[in-house]
């Protein structure tokens, strides 16, 4: 099976964290073929919508304007491209969950932004990871989505 993996990358850190995941699911894949390939695609502003027809995960930085996100308010800033695609998307069936990156620093505004995309989309919260991810994070969180997989072919 082939899990496309959708990101938005800022810093290079989500990109870091993608790449890293993709390679691993091909080592693993190699050795096994039941282990899922993962397909890395990064949105920009100037992405081409096309409707995802095969399952997909997204992944989301969090990068947040104003309040502390509690209580106060807070503004998404410079990931809405990611949004805005998922928005026109006709359908979400094969929107299989959100994985979420962030800085544990800034404590309740950690991974607020892939909360929000969960419960906009009505998705999972699947996963989340600090910064670029350390390669344990990255082992649990392929494991996860393989067992995600396993699951959505069933």
């Amino acid at each position: 099976m082939i899990l496309n993996l959708l990101y938005i990358s800022i810093s290079g850190n989500t990109r870091s964290f993608a790449k890293r995941i993709q390679q691993l699911s091909e080592a693993k894949h190699e050795k096994n073929h039941s282990f899922p390939l993962i397909s890395i695609k990064e949105i920009h502003d100037n992405s081409t919508v096309e409707n995802e027809t095969t399952p997909y995960v997204v992944v989301v930085p969090t990068y947040l304007e104003g309040g502390n996100g509690l209580d106060s308010g807070d503004q998404e800033i410079m990931t809405e491209s990611l949004r805005d695609y998922l928005t026109s998307q006709n359908e979400h069936q094969n929107f299989l969950g959100v994985i979420g990156s962030g800085n544990k620093n800034f404590a309740h505004q950690y991974c607020l932004t892939a909360k929000q995309y969960a419960e906009q989309f009505n998705v999972p919260l699947i996963a989340d990871f600090e910064l670029r991810g350390n390669p344990k994070e990255i082992e649990n969180i392929y494991h996860i989505l393989s067992d995600m997989c396993q699951k959505y072919e069933q």
